[in-house]
């Protein structure tokens, strides 16, 4: 654990160093510390920010500890830096990844059991509630929509109400791949119009097909498919392993920040 720790505190003080990033040098705390501490927390404590920080404390690896609510505050004022970190493992990423083939898929994350929706404060409304085919039940929170390698690692993702369908989502990713690059998806990510768009730009989307499909793959590309699409599943399955039963937050923003946390914390998993 300790060189896990101290490898994450240098990825965020050398990332701060090379955006010439500014703050006070009077504060107890640095922002690396800050960001170490929660991405800590994410890793070993299941988000719990109060145990990471007595731990860090007692380790000496920060020079004090703030209280909840001013760690709180700090760690909002860093969130931006917590997107920049999670990017640049993920040029990391695609430059290792030599085949340049990527799957797309989205995870569940509830805000509340179903009982508990009309006493949510988090969110409200019905786009908030999905549809878990797999387990046959509704949730209420949000869908993390993410993509990964061939190997695992995330590289992009953003967060969507549950309500909205991976075949929605398909349009609000980026994208941002290198040239001939392969992306895997299920069923739900057929959609020919996108598919074409991409072909025009080198990327080809390459979901697997339904019965009915009017462009049907040959049975070699749909074992590779299927073959493949595992991949992303073992990624869903490290971030759940990460994740408490419940996520503790008072507001949208904290629910958000967390869940983000937490996929940045299962993309430096992959480091060791």
């Amino acid at each position: 654990m300790d060189t896990q720790i101290i490898v994450v505190f240098c990825l965020c003080a050398d990332m701060l160093a090379a955006l010439h990033h500014y703050e006070d040098k009077q504060r107890q705390m640095s922002d690396a510390e800050v960001m170490t501490t929660a991405i800590v927390a994410m890793l070993y404590f299941k988000g719990n920010f109060c145990l990471a920080s007595h731990f860090m404390y007692e380790r000496n690896y920060i020079p004090g500890m703030l209280s909840r609510s001013r760690f709180n505050r700090r760690l909002h004022a860093v969130s931006d830096l917590f997107l920049t970190l999670f990017l640049r493992l993920g040029e990391s990423w695609k430059q290792l990844n030599e085949n340049s083939v990527y799957v797309i898929d989205s995870y569940p994350i509830a805000v509340c059991d179903n009982y508990r929706i009309l006493w949510s404060k988090i969110y409200t409304g019905e786009e908030w509630r999905g549809y878990i085919p797999s387990k046959r039940r509704y949730f209420y929170g949000v869908r993390i929509h993410i993509m990964v390698t061939e190997h695992g690692q995330p590289v992009e993702f953003f967060l969507a109400p549950g309500a909205v369908s991976d075949t929605s989502a398909l349009g609000s990713y980026n994208f941002d791949l290198p040239e001939n690059s392969l992306v895997i998806g299920d069923k739900a990510y057929n959609n020919y119009t996108i598919e074409d768009i991409m072909k025009e730009a080198g990327i080809a989307l390459l979901p697997i097909r339904k019965k009915n499909s009017l462009r049907p793959f040959p049975q070699f590309v749909a074992y590779f498919q299927h073959t493949i699409r595992k991949v992303v599943e073992t990624t869903g399955s490290l971030i759940e392993r990460l994740l408490p039963k419940s996520i503790h937050a008072v507001t949208t923003k904290g629910f958000e920040l967390k869940v983000a946390l937490f996929l940045i914390a299962a993309s430096i998993n992959f480091l060791w």
